[in-house]
């Protein structure tokens, strides 16, 4: 009997693959497996994301109130969130940058004839102003928020609730304690679905091998390549030389803490499915302050999207090349822009990027064809960028911790 989870998560998601793969080439035309079992294993990997998501929003909600209430006062609240934010930002910001390095050196999509694509119609979406992300954290309906899953607004939420408990102190230690319970309760009851993972991803890894077009997937095989590698490289190189340089864990301790939530987060391709894998990475492998990772893990899930916004800058220069529409220097300041805002609006869904770049396709004038082959191969990119933004996420906060740690060991030293 295999006891790692990470290790049967792992056989769980490649024997889906494989098994899914083998009926679509050779059981095709036996309607039991290429629709019943099929149809079946999506039911049953969907049933496994709604139990993840059905956690989410009470998991951020009773652990950010619980993180704020353990803090030793408010204002290293202000310096975490302060920190937490910016690190968030820089991130994104290098991963544009890398990007569009990589696309003005490689030049995707030039020869390839996208002219004949089938269309797929998408919906004409406002790029997100600044102000107005600003402006929808604040919910007007608190029950909305929590209904909709809507991440900052329940995050400013249980900020707010958190920090008027801390300043309360004494007199609602009974609020603080059952909060502390509630929070205990939702870790159970993630181990409790975590221990079905298995099962879960081998369902859904087995429909997408069962339905990817691999004749799609062939004719671009240049554009898959290269946003596949760029992602690989800030999971498995960047991400872990960053936690190595700046915490006392070694990148090859930070990859392998990271396994499960690698495996994980490749199955579902969803930042905030992921976000009780997350939380249990940072606070049990990796030592992470609990206050540190309940504030963190749920923002970096809404706007932390450094492998969204490797993906979105080198599918638009990518389908911009194959249109015979190339991007011009002109262009390029309001485009960069444009991609950070929407990386970071994306949200911590499957298929978050793709809308995304369906808003930049529509916004640039690009002929809305461009949106099918973008949407035919989400799919497998959006599983390895969603590890790239979970990774960054864990990466972040762990440098954060050691900073917030730092802080500490100063403290102490001069009151001494």
């Amino acid at each position: 009997m295999i006891k790692s989870l990470s290790t049967r998560i792992f056989i769980g998601l490649f024997a889906g693959l494989i098994l899914g793969t083998l009926v679509q080439y050779f059981l095709n035309d036996i309607g039991f497996f290429s629709g019943n079992l099929v149809e079946l294993a999506g039911g049953v990997g969907t049933m496994f994301v709604n139990m993840i998501m059905m956690l989410v929003v009470p998991l951020v909600f009773v652990s950010i109130v619980c993180g704020v209430c353990e803090l030793q006062d408010l204002k290293s609240f202000g310096r975490l969130g302060g920190k937490t934010f910016g690190f968030y930002i820089v991130n994104t910001v290098i991963a544009i940058s890398t990007a569009l390095l990589v696309v003005l050196l490689l030049d995707p999509g030039k020869g390839v004839d996208m002219s004949n694509t089938d269309g797929v119609a998408i919906t004409a979406t406002e790029l997100p102003s600044l102000m107005a992300l600003l402006i929808d954290i604040v919910p007007r309906n608190p029950v909305a928020a929590f209904m909709s899953g809507n991440m900052l607004q329940v995050i400013f939420m249980a900020l707010m609730l958190g920090g008027v408990i801390k300043s309360l102190g004494e007199h609602v230690a009974g609020a603080v304690q059952g909060f502390q319970t509630a929070n205990k309760i939702m870790m159970k009851l993630i181990s409790v679905v975590m221990s079905l993972a298995p099962y879960g991803v081998f369902a859904l890894m087995f429909k997408l091998g069962a339905t990817l077009d691999a004749a799609v997937f062939i004719s671009v095989l240049e554009y898959v390549v290269i946003i596949l590698a760029l992602l690989l490289l800030w999971i498995f190189v960047v991400y872990p030389l960053a936690v190595g340089m700046f915490t006392p864990i070694s990148a090859k301790r930070f990859r392998e803490k990271t396994q499960e939530q690698v495996l994980f987060s490749l199955s579902t391709a969803s930042s905030n499915a992921t976000i009780p894998v997350t939380m249990r990475t940072l606070t049990e492998k990796l030592g992470v302050n609990r206050a540190v990772a309940g504030f963190g893990v749920p923002l970096g899930a809404t706007m932390n999207m450094g492998g969204v916004a490797i993906y979105i800058t080198i599918a638009i220069f990518f389908v911009a090349n194959a249109f015979g529409m190339p991007i011009t220097s002109e262009q390029l300041p309001s485009l960069l822009f444009s991609i950070f805002l929407l990386s970071v609006g994306a949200g911590g869904v499957p298929g978050g990027g793709m809308v995304m770049i369906g808003v930049l396709i529509h916004q640039m004038g690009l002929p809305i064809e461009a949106f099918a082959i973008v949407a035919a191969l989400d799919r497998i990119i959006d599983m390895v960028l969603t590890s790239c933004n979970v990774v960054g996420d864990t990466a972040v906060l762990t440098i954060v911790d050691q900073t917030e740690k730092a802080h500490q060991v100063e403290l102490l030293d001069s009151e001494s």
